[in-house]
């Protein structure tokens, strides 16, 4: 088998976390390689720019953590600044990844475009996007998995309501005046 090439989306969201125990315990293979990628919003000012990088890094070694169980994995750790889901699109298609894998919550990037296949459909990839639910038992990781196939997608074009012609209805109703 080919080795895959995974981007995980690093957030500070319990959602992201249980999308990676999931990937970890049930997708990725010895020998894949992995991207722990964190986008970190625009700052004007240096310091604060440096102290969200700094933060975006260590939450990714928190991640990083969780991959240690996968023999021959290899880890890498990105860490970019920008708008989350116009980076996360751009991030994917450069390295050339198999699948993209998100953590849904109420504040995901997936949600927030103006429709939400528009930003799936400049995806080059696989998108496994996992819901972690509230209940967990004995340590297991109580997840949900939608898998949103990017080649199979149609989006229909936007439909107008009805055509309007413009039909100068004045020209044809408007009598000549006779001059005696």
């Amino acid at each position: 088998m080919e080795s895959q090439r995974v981007v995980v989306v690093v957030e500070d969201a319990a959602a992201a976390r249980a999308a990676l125990q999931w990937a970890v315990g049930n997708f990725i293979r010895g020998g894949d390689s992995i991207t722990l990628l964190h986008v970190c919003p625009p700052a004007r000012s240096r310091r604060k720019r440096r102290r969200l990088r700094l933060g975006g890094f260590q939450l990714a070694l928190a991640f990083k953590d969780l991959c240690n169980g996968i023999a021959e994995a290899k880890v890498e750790i990105v860490v970019t600044e920008g708008e989350l889901g116009e980076t996360v699109v751009a991030t994917v298609n450069n390295l050339g990844a198999t699948t993209l894998v998100v953590g849904l919550h109420d504040k995901s990037f997936l949600y927030s475009a103006p429709s939400p296949y528009t930003r799936v459909r400049s995806l080059g990839c696989r998108v496994l996007a996992v819901r972690q639910h509230a209940t967990a038992r004995d340590g297991f990781l109580n997840a949900e998995l939608t898998q949103i196939e990017t080649i199979s997608l149609h989006i229909p074009p936007p439909k107008i309501p009805f055509p309007m012609f413009t039909f100068p209805l004045g020209v044809i109703w408007r009598r000549s005046k006779r001059r005696k």
